[in-house]
């Protein structure tokens, strides 16, 4: 039985990452916790998530709730993250990550502390858009330069960055296939006389709007036709319910720094 810990336990994801693990065969919640001064730290987790009583208490301190566990997830900003990933080297703990917004300093800090520990980081859990990730870098490399490439990506009103590292991940996969540098054909919005487009850019166009969960859409135009590959997410469960499937695999694993590729066998497909 996988022993899991969740920060951000009265979140909505965190809220409803406790919520399906208790439903979840072969692992079981542990430890939750919140930021300090929440008014439900102290309380049963079940209780505050009409599950019932767990016996597990919210706390305001990993490191209080660390030793009981095999495996933390992360659903936090990325500065609480980086406390987390310290925390959990420190004592063993495996951690699934799913943040965006890390900067490339952050990303090799990381990488230096999993060295401790094995980690999944990735944007998305979501198993679709992993999966979309992989038909992406296969396509890519098919259609080569002969085909522009646009990405648009769809939030809700109170998701804070822009794009969405799910949208950048999305870019970085074509650009990789096509042998491009995303830092130099990367276009993160349009105005004004533009001229021609180039051929190798990379466009990457954000929406925020109502409760909009996540849509992204790739299209790939050529001349005379385009593919578009659409991915929308119709709840958050999709992504709570990839965040287990990665905190039961990640346990068994080596020290080192994973993504949802590794825990879906996809690297090698």
């Amino acid at each position: 039985m996988v022993k899991a810990v969740v920060t951000g336990g009265a979140g909505r994801m965190g809220g409803r990452i406790i919520s399906l693990i208790s439903g979840t065969d072969g692992i079981e919640i542990v430890g939750a916790v919140e930021r300090k001064g929440h008014p439900l730290v102290g309380k049963d987790v079940g209780e505050y998530l009409g599950l019932g009583a767990t016996g597990v208490v919210l706390e305001d301190d990993l490191a209080k709730c660390a030793k009981n566990g095999d495996v933390v997830i992360d659903f936090t900003h990325r500065d609480a993250v980086m406390n987390t990933i310290r925390i959990a080297a420190e004592n063993d703990l495996a951690i699934v990550a799913g943040t965006t917004g890390l900067t490339a300093e952050e990303t090799a800090e990381i990488r230096d502390m999993v060295q401790k520990t094995r980690c999944v980081l990735a944007p998305n859990m979501s198993v679709g858009v992993n999966v979309m990730f992989k038909v992406l870098e296969n396509v890519a490399a098919i259609l080569g330069d002969q085909y522009d490439v646009e990405i648009v990506e769809a939030h809700h009103n109170l998701k804070k960055d822009a794009p969405s590292g799910t949208a950048v991940k999305m870019a970085q996969v074509i650009a990789d296939s096509l042998g491009r540098d995303l830092e130099d054909v990367g276009i993160y919005g349009r105005k004004g006389m533009i001229g021609e487009r180039p051929k190798k850019e990379i466009g990457i166009q954000t929406v925020r709007a109502g409760d909009i969960v996540g849509e992204h859409t790739v299209i790939f135009g050529g001349v005379g036709e385009r593919l578009e590959f659409i991915h929308r997410a119709h709840s958050r469960d999709n992504f709570a319910k990839g965040a287990i499937r990665a905190a039961m695999w990640i346990v068994d694993q080596e020290n080192g720094l994973y993504d949802m590729q590794d825990v879906l066998g996809l690297k090698n497909m």
